[in-house]
């Protein structure tokens, strides 16, 4: 009979016995080099619950498709994810979502005061915000261009001089639009939409001629008119800018978890299937397809993933 040793097989016993002994040897190993869990990880495995923030109206990135109010879209997916790694990590093996609707004038509260643990949307990187959350890798690319009728005649900015033009409120595509409004005396109405689906309204009715906004949104709105083809996407690439996912300022045991899960998504090129879903293929509810294929700067940033403001 072997001898227990402080409470189990003597050293002896362990020789014996190889595989007990290597699996009680990476058993001490694992639990060496696993940090307990902080910040925000340790709130959702305690609650186990997470909440997401989600837009209802950034087509395709989030939004509310159908009659269940249930978020879908490229970045909800990019969301679930991480959700998926998150409980890995935490043990908890199904963690209750819950999700939390934020504006571009909400979104970086909801996410310092807590309220939204995750906020994967339609939010670009910049050195300002940078100042008030921290950002994942970036999931797109997205440069500010106008949306217009085939028939308005605008091809470039200069053709706004005297018109109105209509943007999202709470973006940097408002703030920038009104900057370059006064720099180069264009004399433009600007117009302030609550959300992207209210602005194309506005475009769509006449009540401006132009919608300014990141391409991808300006496709996704696009997509959603009864003719497609009758809206064009013109004018000079202005604005540039990286989407990423929002969670609070100095969580990195966090960060590093969402970062693991988008790379891990962009290594294995199971994100070239995500975004083809999204941008080339009919999407829910309605089929729409945004016939947006992937930029060679996403191509970029999915090889060498980065989370800084574009230069």
């Amino acid at each position: 009979m072997q001898k227990l040793w402080r409470g189990g097989l003597s050293p002896v016993g362990l020789r014996s016995s190889p595989i007990l002994f290597l699996a009680l040897i990476l058993s001490a190993q694992t639990q060496a080099t696993e940090a307990p869990l902080e910040g925000t990880l340790s709130k959702i495995a305690n609650a186990k619950s997470i909440t997401l923030g989600y837009r209802d109206a950034s087509v395709p990135f989030s939004y509310v498709g159908d009659h269940s109010g249930k978020p879908m879209g490229y970045s909800v997916e990019l969301a679930n994810k991480i959700v998926e790694r998150i409980q890995q990590k935490t043990g908890v093996p199904k963690l209750n979502v819950k999700y939390n609707l934020v504006t571009s004038q909400t979104r970086i509260a909801l996410v310092q005061n807590g309220t939204v643990d995750l906020e994967c949307g339609s939010t670009g990187v910049t050195a300002e915000r940078q100042k008030q959350v921290a950002f994942s890798y970036g999931f797109i690319y997205v440069k500010g261009q106008l949306l217009t009728a085939n028939d308005s005649g605008i091809k470039r900015f200069a053709d706004l001089r005297d018109k109105n033009v209509v943007t999202t409120a709470g973006t940097t595509n408002e703030r920038f639009l009104k900057s370059y409004n006064v720099d180069h005396k264009l004399n433009m109405s600007v117009i302030s939409a609550k959300d992207h689906g209210e602005a194309f309204q506005m475009l769509q009715s006449g009540r401006a001629a132009a919608f300014y906004m990141d391409d991808a949104l300006l496709y996704g709105e696009r997509a959603k008119a009864k003719d497609p083809h009758k809206w064009v996407v013109v004018g000079e690439e202005q604005s540039r800018e990286i989407y990423s996912c929002m969670v609070r300022k100095d969580d990195p045991q966090f960060l590093a978890v969402v970062n693991e899960t988008l790379a891990g998504l962009y290594s294995s090129g199971e994100i070239n299937g995500i975004y083809q879903r999204w941008f080339e293929q009919p999407i829910p509810p309605k089929g729409l397809n945004l016939e947006f294929p992937m930029t060679s700067e996403l191509k970029a940033i999915i090889a060498k993933p980065v989370s800084d403001p574009v230069e």
